[in-house]
């Protein structure tokens, strides 16, 4: 009988180092001897788990087997920076990058979908001030009664060779400092479990943001945080987001709404207020994806001017009948009444 089932048989599978000193002494082993044999079912400093090899190695085929390449969008109108986020991915070198832009502008939607036309995996992780070395390089788990090491979604891009996109960085606190080594395309060491984790050809990091992460100073993206400059600086390359040109957003619209008109005068409305946004006048913008809520509170009631207000409710009263006032004037077909 080996070693391990002796162990298991005798105390379970959850043994402490006060069992293996007693089982060295009745076997006369030295505990160092038994303590190699018990090695890869090591949970924590004097802890084992007898079991757990066989759980870890489960959980870990369960997530090797997901196919993670993002599906491809009908919808989707190629602009701005695409082009270039997908030669990078296509190249398959190690190059971070950090795309920043307004709310609503397709940085996040462009990445997903250059990685879906070039077939590359993608594993996404929406950052938040609370997001730490657990939740992104992984951490012990229960599974099945068991306590497993579960890699994290950095560690499953890094073994996949697969594309990280680290979603709102600005977000971040301090802690996302845990991935300075992976920036410097190095790979990583996994402390816990004394494991040394190599990237595979074609893994890449990707953080998208609204601000360049030296924090929000008109208080428009509130949360967003100050970054590390030695974190910044791992990132070569910055894309600077715009939203897409008026004939861009109208091929865009067209693709979800079969009224080519309101589509256009939808496209006007929103670059008149823009213009006056970057000119100081006013504090509020309408974004694309703003736009693409309309078209679809279009296509469900059908009226022009109720799927227009309804996805203005979530501005202040004041900018709302603004923003309502300005639209009546662009489509002739719409007329707003006293109620209204």
């Amino acid at each position: 009988m080996s070693i391990v089932s002796d162990l298991r048989d005798r105390f379970g599978s959850d043994i402490s180092s006060t069992e293996v000193k007693k089982y060295a002494r009745e076997q006369g082993l030295s505990y160092p001897t038994v303590t190699r044999h018990i090695e890869q079912y090591k949970v924590k400093r004097g802890s084992w788990n007898l079991t757990v090899k066989e759980a870890r190695e489960q959980f870990e085929q369960t997530v090797a087997n997901q196919n993670l390449v993002p599906a491809q969008d009908s919808s989707f109108v190629p602009f701005g920076n695409f082009n270039r986020i997908k030669k990078v991915f296509k190249s398959e070198i190690f190059y971070p990058l950090f795309v920043t832009g307004m709310s609503g502008n397709g940085k996040t939607f462009s990445v997903e979908q250059a990685c879906a036309q070039l077939n590359r995996e993608l594993i996404r992780v929406n950052i938040t001030i609370e997001t730490d070395e657990d939740d992104l390089i992984g951490g012990f788990r229960l599974v099945d009664g068991n306590t497993v090491w579960h890699n994290g979604p950095v560690i499953d891009a890094l073994e996949r060779g697969a594309v990280l996109l680290l979603d709102e960085i600005d977000l971040a606190s301090n802690k996302i400092l845990c991935l300075q080594s992976i920036l410097e395309g190095k790979g990583v060491f996994l402390k816990k479990i004394g494991r040394w984790v190599t990237p595979a050809k074609g893994f890449t990091v990707v953080a998208t943001a609204n601000t360049k992460g030296k924090g929000s100073d008109d208080g428009r993206f509130v949360g967003t945080n100050v970054l590390n400059e030695a974190f910044l600086e791992r990132f070569p390359l910055t894309f600077e987001q715009e939203y897409p040109t008026a004939a861009i957003e109208i091929k865009i619209l067209n693709k979800l709404c079969s009224d080519a008109e309101f589509c256009k005068r939808l496209s006007d409305w929103a670059d008149i207020i823009r213009k006056t946004f970057y000119d100081g006048g006013i504090d509020e913008i309408i974004s694309t994806r703003r736009l693409v809520h309309i078209v679809k509170a279009f296509d469900i009631f059908q009226d022009r001017l109720e799927a227009v207000q309804l996805c203005l409710n979530r501005f202040d009263d004041e900018t709302k009948q603004a923003f309502l006032d300005l639209y009546s004037k662009v489509d002739d077909k719409v007329e707003i009444s006293g109620d209204e």
